[in-house]
């Protein structure tokens, strides 16, 4: 169930964090980050390229509500949205690399299909 981890952090730097990945993610076409991070953020960003399909002043406000950046907004908007128009989800692709050195954590690149 999407929503449900906490990552080992408090609520509202969790949401702060997911925020964050979800905009980098729009900006850049994928991270790398670890394997249960990507499994959240690739919940909230699968949410808002499905807002982003259908172009309305309702939709943006609510896509401003989430992404921090408005060029990543515009980009939402005006680039990923309509690719994926005809799409029913999975708009987003993780692919696991190796582990992390430091700890071991699994690691992986969070991408846009």
């Amino acid at each position: 169930m999407p929503g449900t981890r906490k990552l080992g952090r408090a609520t509202d730097v969790r949401d702060a964090m997911l925020r964050n990945m979800v905009t980098s993610l729009l900006e850049n076409g994928k991270i790398e980050t670890t394997v249960t991070r990507a499994k959240e953020a690739r919940a909230m960003a699968e949410k808002m390229i499905t807002i982003a399909k259908v172009d309305s002043l309702h939709n943006k406000r609510k896509a401003f509500a989430y992404i921090t950046k408005e060029s990543a907004v515009k980009k939402l908007f005006d680039e990923i949205g309509p690719k994926y128009k005809d799409k029913s989800g999975g708009y987003t692709r993780i692919i696991r690399t190796v582990a992390r050195r430091g700890d071991g954590a699994e690691m992986c690149i969070l991408e846009l299909v």
